[in-house]
């Protein structure tokens, strides 16, 4: 759905790559027209640092064929570098909007859900289907617990809960949140989610004026 007055010009969601799989199914389920997808990699997590500037080329490159560009990250713990770079690169003919919250599980529950989940126990550990799918790679193998097992305790000694935040019903990827609990000596509690916010954020019309 273009942006009006950019006639042929496709809407463009730039999104972190842990979001990917799910921008997508969103985009299929609402047959939605005319959105177009690209990501940067998800490891930048590690290092949101990068994240502006990276997002910034992605917006330079993708903006001469869009009419309008959806932002895929919530802050990211960037301490507002992307809404800095949003408004800096945002250009008359081709507004730019991003996804609000602090982080992608507050969208996925729901900011005042997520707020109230948080609260019934501080030292929670998120999962989403994307971290559970790779929680090895980016957790276990990530943080060095396989080779020095001895810093679970030092990195997650102050967690008491592993909350996985579903997306999708998938037997196997319940399996691998209540593991990941297992390994990091936590509770679990699964949350069905859905898609939540991102849903709501990709099908909304393009805003007034823009």
């Amino acid at each position: 759905m273009p942006a009006p007055g950019a006639a042929g010009k496709q809407t463009y969601v730039i999104a972190c790559g842990a979001l990917a799989r799910e921008v997508l199914d969103i985009i299929d389920l609402n047959g939605l027209p005319g959105f177009s997808i690209t990501c940067l990699p998800a490891k930048l997590h590690n290092q949101p640092q990068f994240i502006p500037e990276r997002l910034r080329e992605k917006i330079r490159e993708v903006r001469p064929k869009a009419g309008r560009i959806l932002i895929g990250y919530a802050d990211c713990g960037t301490g507002g570098l992307i809404d800095k770079v949003i408004d800096q690169e945002t250009t008359e003919d081709c507004p730019i909007e991003r996804i609000g919250g602090a982080h992608c599980y507050a969208f996925f529950t729901g900011q005042t859900a997520f707020e109230e989940l948080a609260e019934q126990e501080l030292g929670t550990f998120y999962l989403t289907d994307y971290l559970a799918r790779h929680f090895d790679t980016l957790v276990v193998k990530g943080m060095g617990l396989d080779k020095y097992p001895g810093m679970t305790e030092m990195m997650f000694g102050n967690y008491t809960r592993l909350v996985y935040l579903a997306q999708t019903d998938d037997p196997e990827l319940d399996q691998k949140a209540r593991q990941a609990a297992e390994k990091l000596g936590l509770s679990f509690l699964r949350v069905r989610t859905g898609y939540g916010e991102l849903a709501d954020f990709l099908t909304a019309p393009p805003s007034q004026g823009s």
